[in-house]
């Protein structure tokens, strides 16, 4: 099976239809046979509604959720609803597509507290199953993936999406890791995009804070797939997202080396 291009779209850009339905337009042109594509989604904003609706505070440590087994419940449910809703629309576009929103393809470890923290049912990804992974792929051209990881146990574990896609794009030895996101790719301390990152000024921009929010998580994901061979990965904002789907020079690119 041919290197895919493997997608991270999550945030925002799942809460507006009209924008949702233009990026999986673009990512339906994208794809091409069997396994050529491999979108990896999140539902973070969709999360926390269905926790408030339910009366269950939204707890975050270090950028992670702390998730207990009422929350976990509610992570499970709609990521389950995320993926099912964009395997219909994907499919509606053009592109037959697959989905798993269960603990089958990602292998996690418990993520230890943080700064004395306990995270509860939090991971962090510590393998792809592969051949599962190449069977979701081998039944249509875009797999649709949710960010669930299977712990030692076998119970599932909440993981971070961003991470769950670079680990994918490792495993597959994808020929592009796209995340798509509501700004312009990466800013320096003086708010100028910056169009190209190796892992020294990336690490560079991460000590000195120069970016923050769902940016870090981004740009740390980045980093862990420079690192395990994939050679390009972009992170392209709402101008450039079309462009560097097509595989164009959109956003920022941060290079192995």
């Amino acid at each position: 099976m041919s290197s895919p291009v493997v997608v991270k779209l999550g945030g925002s850009l799942l809460e507006d239809r009209d924008a949702r339905t233009a990026l999986l337009s673009a990512i339906v042109e994208a794809s091409g046979g069997a396994g050529s594509l491999v979108l990896v989604h999140g539902g973070g904003k969709r999360i926390d509604a269905a926790l408030s609706a339910r009366g269950i505070p939204k707890r975050t440590q270090a950028g992670l959720r702390v998730t207990d087994a009422p929350t976990l419940e509610v992570v499970a449910a709609v990521l389950g609803t995320v993926n099912r809703e964009l395997v219909d629309e994907i499919a509606a576009l053009g592109a037959p597509a697959s989905g798993v929103a269960s603990p089958w393809i990602l292998r996690a470890a418990t993520h230890p507290p943080v700064d004395g923290v306990a995270l509860g049912h939090v991971g962090r990804i510590t393998g792809v199953d592969l051949a599962a992974l190449d069977a979701l792929r081998a039944a249509s051209p875009v797999a649709v993936l949710a960010p669930l990881g299977a712990g030692p146990d076998g119970g599932a574990l909440n993981v971070n999406a961003e991470s769950a896609a670079a680990a994918v794009a490792a495993a597959v030895g994808a020929r592009r890791l796209v995340f798509l996101t509501d700004v312009e790719g990466v800013a320096d301390a003086g708010g100028r995009r910056i169009e190209r990152l190796d892992p020294a000024s990336a690490q560079r921009l991460l000590q000195i804070s120069a970016v923050s929010g769902g940016m870090r998580p981004k740009l740390e994901a980045c980093l862990s797939a420079a690192a395990a061979g994939v050679r390009e990965i972009v992170i392209a904002g709402p101008r450039r997202q079309r462009e560097a789907l097509a595989g164009g020079r959109g956003g920022t690119h941060v290079v192995a080396a």
